[in-house]
């Protein structure tokens, strides 16, 4: 089934051109206008077929029949907790030792897979669209578009808020700002270093038991192993962590979930806040 968009035109467009008014008010992208030009009745006014360089009245009706999805990754039967979920969104919260995406080793049991079956069992065919993305050992609230249109309007729009447990004791609050670049001789590893990508990481210690410290992270920019670089280098790894210097003899994967996010509805307008509980490995912790 098609997803469809209805706008309503305002005075302000009366008399514009149909692409105007998708470009601007509809924010449409460049790539999804194309799209929906070789989409039959992909653009309609007030129930007929217009054109991209047609004009538009005050009042009309502009809907949008998105194109079709292509969805042909396998289907894996694992239960998902739910977030939150509409036409055009679906929140998930990922346990730990799920990929997010289907790689090398790991081609049929990932979070893309497992959603591909609950899109299935509903009768629904949409592309996996992943707007945050978390390592493999992360726990915590992903975010995925149903649409073209809402991952574009998403994209880097999204606030995260991060829980992370580390090694040793941090008070007060601070902020890192060191640049992040791959680690010579590796494919995956990162460090901080000169030539890195600019990499900024907002803290706050919440407490401590005198050997770890639970702390909320805010990120500015994301890149590839941020969090987890950027604590190594100030000399706290997370716990478990042993591609950082974590030690794994009270937990067995990096202690990082992503506990919250929140972002302006695409569609609706509405904001939608999100919360995700620290999963119980971490809390035994501190």
């Amino acid at each position: 089934m098609s997803t469809k968009l209805k706008f309503c035109v305002p005075a302000e467009y009366d008399g514009c051109l149909v692409k105007v008014f998708l470009r601007s008010f509809c924010r449409v992208s460049a790539h999804l206008l194309v799209k929906l030009k070789r989409t039959p009745e992909g653009i309609t006014c007030n129930g007929k077929h217009i054109r991209a360089i047609d004009t538009l009245n005050t009042g009309d009706i502009v809907e949008l029949c998105l194109p079709e999805d292509e969805n042909a990754i396998p289907s894996l039967s694992i239960p998902l907790k739910i977030l939150y979920e509409d036409e055009h969104i679906l929140i998930v919260d990922k346990p730990p030792f799920l990929p997010v995406h289907p790689v090398h080793g790991h081609i049929d049991d990932t979070l893309a897979n497992a959603v591909a079956a609950y899109f299935r069992s509903k009768g629904e065919n949409h592309t996996f669209r992943a707007i945050n993305r978390l390592d493999k050992d992360t726990s915590g609230i992903v975010l995925l578009a149903k649409d073209s249109y809402t991952a574009a309007l998403l994209h880097k729009h999204v606030q995260k808020t991060y829980m992370a447990v580390c090694e040793g004791v941090l008070t007060g609050n601070g902020t890192i700002d060191e640049p992040i670049r791959l680690m010579e001789g590796h494919s995956i590893q990162r460090e901080v270093g000169e030539g890195g990508a600019r990499s900024i990481t907002h803290w706050k210690a919440i407490k401590n038991n005198n050997e770890f410290t639970l702390l909320e992270i805010n990120l500015e920019t994301g890149r590839t192993h941020q969090i987890r670089v950027h604590f190594s280098y100030l000399g706290y790894p997370h716990a478990g962590d042993d591609m950082y210097g974590g030690k794994q003899n009270c937990i067995n994967r990096h202690a990082l979930h992503c506990s919250s996010i929140s972002f302006i509805h695409p569609v609706s307008g509405k904001t939608i806040e999100i919360t995700s509980n620290i999963p119980d490995d971490m809390q035994s912790l501190i």
